[in-house]
């Protein structure tokens, strides 16, 4: 990260740490519950430009007793030089649309199959924070976990990518059920219905995400890469016979590659 970026890390609220084929983004504003603001999406968006390619799999945990309870509060009352939220809607649409876009961002690149990402939530995962451990493609939980789509019971909508995630992970009806009664899910719901591999005594989960983590880097990036973009096109809808061809173009590739020693 240069300078200017470790800066934003730092207004963001975020900590970088990249130890070879691993890196680990760490939410550090326990004292708010880790909640976000812009610059938490900026940072995000800084990050997922700035990784290099040996690195394989990120972790994204919180620090402290929450993952994240979501969008700063702060955030919905205007500000001398902070506008808040509720600004997006005075600007013209497409201004609008292009700064949501940008906040979109710093969640899109956890689902680039360059690498696997992986959620080690514990406590709230509110809204934004929902939305984030969505973001990734596996969740790990702690037995205190909970889980909340908080955005409809405020009058808006998730709008940092999370309904597209949640739909695949629980279906339709339940994604439903989850947004407009805007209940909490735990940990045992979690894994029953989809939304995490496993839950863990709150004191297991780092150990829990750094064993899964270690256990998804002993694929060839290249093949472990062309495999998630299969998984991830048979999750969004693929067809049986339009499967079987990305299969096999995949396959085409794969060996090709191996034939030209390029791995």
């Amino acid at each position: 990260m240069t300078l200017a970026e470790s800066d934003l890390l730092q207004r963001g609220g975020l900590a970088l740490d990249v130890d070879g084929a691993r890196a680990t983004i760490t939410l550090s504003r326990p004292d708010s519950l880790n909640a976000q603001t812009p610059d938490t999406w900026a940072a995000l968006a800084a990050i997922g430009e700035s990784l290099g390619d040996d690195v394989r799999v990120v972790v994204v945990r919180g620090a402290g007793r929450a993952f994240s309870a979501g969008l700063d509060r702060s955030l919905f009352t205007p500000a001398p030089g902070r506008p808040g939220i509720a600004a997006l809607g005075t600007m013209p649409p497409d201004e609008a649309d292009l700064t949501i876009a940008g906040y979109q961002a710093g969640f899109s690149w956890l689902r680039d199959p360059a690498r696997v990402t992986i959620a080690a939530v514990q406590g709230h995962a509110i809204g934004g924070g929902f939305q984030l451990a969505l973001a990734c493609d596996l969740r790990v939980v702690a037995d205190d976990v909970q889980f909340c789509m908080a955005e409809p019971a405020l009058g808006i909508v998730p709008d940092l990518g999370g309904t597209h995630p949640l739909v695949r992970a629980v279906g339709y009806a339940r994604a439903v059920e989850i947004c407009l009664t805007g209940r909490r899910v735990g940990a045992e719901e979690s894994v029953r219905i989809g939304l995490a591999l496993r839950s863990v005594p709150p004191a297991e989960l780092d150990a829990a995400a750094d064993e899964l983590a270690t256990a998804l880097v002993g694929a060839p990036r290249e093949a472990a890469a062309e495999t998630l973009r299969l998984l991830a096109g048979v999750a969004d809808g693929l067809d049986p016979a339009a499967a079987l061809a990305a299969e096999r173009a995949a396959q085409v590739r794969r060996l090709r590659s191996l034939a030209a020693g390029t791995g």
